[in-house]
């Protein structure tokens, strides 16, 4: 197979000037595309999506689905896709007559208009033969974000206890944004009762079109299913289980997330020869753990892709 394009997107959301706002989620982002530029990416096909003061897009919803679409969309065999995500993670209640009450897998975007697992599961479906897509997502409840991916690594597989003699700093912040908070909201901007209509209907009214699939009459309905390919190229590295918190934190001046800092730090230890996906979230566990950080970093993908090199392996 011929050697295909690297092509990134990457986002972080501090959301300002609001009750829920981060700090370290856009340095996260600079962090990131530095290790990228050295490993082989080129700055023309890595699209940043920040709320910093001054960003020519903002990462709403419809943004970063948008320019996830688009790379898709330009993908070929042999290319390797990349999206990187800082902010915060929610959970989604899902409610089904019949159906076992469960909770799905979010990330927040400034806006507030979720994308959930099952958009990464439909992007994952469009891949071309050939070419694969990595998910790096620094937020709450990350685990399982793409909807159906199989679990190859998580909390179960670690041997390296929390350093207690080392706890969080004071400043540590958790990245999750409880979904009665993003339901208020948007019961606020629909301007209806919070009992009116079930939040599927509020968030499809907000939104329209935009709105992420889960939330779309037809898949609601079950009139559209999205299973997972026997063995898809959707690669998902996430900082936390789906049950679990990520943190943002500020140390001697520098705000980052914990589980970024960590995996940069293990990149930059392996330049010149890669690691692969397993190995990567495997060592940014320990550095966490011996961070004194609860958080149990994961890895879901098929067989094949967890021994794989990450992003294809460093230039």
């Amino acid at each position: 197979m011929s050697k295909g394009t690297k092509r990134a997107v990457l986002v972080g959301c501090n959301y300002p000037k609001t009750q829920f706002s981060l700090h370290g989620c856009i340095n996260d982002v600079k962090a990131i595309r530095g290790v990228i530029l050295d490993i082989g990416f080129k700055e023309s096909d890595v699209n940043v999506l920040t709320d910093a003061p001054g960003s020519p897009v903002h990462p709403t919803g419809v943004n970063i689905k948008d320019a996830l679409n688009r790379m898709v969309n330009k993908a070929k065999a042999g290319d390797i896709l990349f999206f990187y995500f800082s902010g915060h993670g929610t959970r989604v209640p899902i409610f089904q007559p019949g159906q076992p009450f469960k909770q799905d897998e979010a990330i927040v975007a400034c806006d507030l208009n979720l994308v959930t697992d099952v958009d990464f599961r439909r992007l994952v479906n469009r891949l071309p033969e050939g070419a694969s897509f990595t998910i790096l997502s620094d937020s709450c409840h990350s685990g399982g974000l793409i909807e159906k991916e199989k679990e190859q690594f998580g909390g179960q597989h670690m041997t390296t206890t929390v350093n207690t003699d080392k706890p969080k700093p004071s400043k540590a912040k958790a990245k999750s944004l409880p979904f009665d908070i993003i339901h208020s909201a948007i019961d606020t901007a629909a301007g209806i009762l919070h009992d009116a209509a079930n939040v599927g209907q509020k968030i499809f009214g907000i939104f329209g079109k935009d709105v992420s699939l889960k939330f779309h009459p037809h898949y609601v309905e079950g009139l559209m299913v999205l299973d997972p390919l026997e063995e898809d190229e959707g690669i998902l590295l996430s900082g936390c289980e789906a049950n679990e918190t990520s943190y943002d934190l500020v140390l001697e001046n520098k705000a980052f997330g914990a589980f970024t800092d960590a995996v940069v730090n293990v990149i930059n230890q392996n330049l010149g020869v890669g690691i692969s996906n397993r190995h990567l979230v495997a060592e940014a566990a320990k550095i966490l753990k011996n961070n004194g950080f609860e958080q149990n970093p994961c890895l879901y993908c098929s067989d094949e892709n967890t021994n794989t090199l990450f992003l294809g392996g460093f230039a």
